[in-house]
């Protein structure tokens, strides 16, 4: 086929495989840019998404209710919930407020919302009563359709002796693939009372029945340096457990881990760091959950300062996004060739596991020079840079 001017060609094949399995078929990328001007150019596969030097993943676990009420909108921007007292006499609402919503860019002009995961039971979900304290179905479709991520967190966190493990994991996933219509493909393990040795008895489970990874106590993290390929197989890593302050509510605690963020930012090369906490309204829930006060000064100080309006280095993503950018990352093969002020670049990306939802790729360009990007319309590909500005960036989704 003949190059003319810039141009994209997508293959697709049928065909499956595990997350790490080698891919049988494969996807081809194939796209030109023209140089102002006759000057170097190296082109390399961005280690995070929008060539962002910190991914944060930030999970709500349990599926409580405060999620929708008051994370939801003040996140993607909408109305917060005012005070909303649940059947369990915990004040699950946040402040009432008007949100505009969160945000960091993808480096080409476009402002994308922070999101979160929720690791969740699905047995919780079938109450109806207007105080119900969890999440219902509708609300999950929701939180889905907007780009959060599902986390499998077994179907009604059990934990004690004589649990059925496996039963746990392959009930929620049965459950949630009936209910969604999506296949989840990460666990988080719940915490209570058990038996020593029950979070390696789920992770096991887990891998058993297709899951690619496992959030516990133990493993790799909660900070993970991305800057070079890594193992994806079978990942078992922790989380930082983020929760209001019993004593004071002067936003101390919080402060702190603004400080952690900020400091991970000053770190050489890309870092994914891992958060996690359950409710998010007035009350702290259990007492293992943020108040919504310091959930929105959390929230909203790292927008202002990492975000958008920031510096812009904060990739605000769930767990299972940056998961699958990071293997798509380590699996595609780029080449680049030119000729005079041509330059052809051709991306091989493997057949991505059924499950996965998030297919995207960011090319970092070092060139003193702009250039044009011209890209036909595609059915399914989006591709996107920054020629004309600060000439650095091609983002790839597809």
């Amino acid at each position: 086929m003949g190059l003319r001017f810039i141009f994209v060609i997508i293959m697709l094949f049928t065909g499956m495989q595990t997350a790490t399995s080698s891919p049988p078929q494969q996807q081809k990328i194939q796209l030109k840019l023209k140089l102002n001007s006759s000057t170097d150019i190296h082109i390399r596969k961005a280690a995070l998404k929008y060539n962002k030097q910190l991914a944060l993943s930030f999970t709500l676990d349990d599926g409580y209710r405060s999620a929708f009420l008051c994370a939801y909108p003040l996140l993607n921007g909408g109305k917060v919930s005012p005070a909303f007292v649940d059947g369990w006499s915990k004040d699950q609402g946040g402040d009432g407020s008007l949100s505009k919503g969160l945000y960091y860019s993808d480096g080409c002009g476009n402002r994308v919302p922070f999101r979160l995961a929720l690791a969740v039971n699905a047995s919780s979900f079938n109450d109806t009563r207007p105080e119900r304290g969890n999440l219902n179905w509708d609300e999950m479709k929701i939180f889905y359709n907007a780009g959060w991520d599902i986390l499998n967190h077994s179907f009604s966190h059990s934990t004690k002796h004589g649990t059925n493990y496996e039963a746990q994991v392959v009930e929620n996933n049965q459950a949630i693939s009936k209910g969604l219509g999506f296949e989840l493909s990460h666990f988080v393990v719940p915490g209570g009372e058990a038996d020593p040795g029950y979070d390696m008895e789920y992770a096991k489970a887990a891998f058993k029945n297709g899951l690619f990874s496992v959030a516990t106590t133990s493993g790799a993290g909660p900070v993970i340096d991305v800057s070079k390929p890594l193992d994806l197989n079978n990942l078992v890593y922790n989380r930082t457990f983020v929760r209001s302050d019993t004593v004071s509510n002067n936003f101390a605690l919080i402060n702190q881990h603004l400080k952690n963020i900020a400091s991970l930012l000053q770190k050489p090369g890309a870092t994914w760091y891992n958060e996690f906490s359950h409710g998010v309204g007035n009350d702290n829930l259990w007492g293992i959950s943020l108040t919504f006060p310091d959930f929105k000064h959390y929230m909203t100080r790292l927008a202002v300062r990492h975000g958008a309006a920031g510096d812009d280095k904060l990739w605000m993503a769930p767990w299972q996004e940056v998961y699958e950018y990071l293997w798509l990352r380590d699996q595609a093969v780029l080449k680049t060739t030119r000729k005079g002020r041509e330059v052809f670049i051709e991306i091989t990306l493997p057949k991505s596991p059924p499950s996965f939802r998030h297919h995207a790729l960011s090319l970092v360009v070092n060139t003193n020079s702009k250039f044009d990007l011209i890209v036909p319309k595609n059915e399914g590909v989006s591709i996107t840079s920054n020629g004309k500005s600060n000439h650095n960036l091609i983002n790839i989704l597809w």
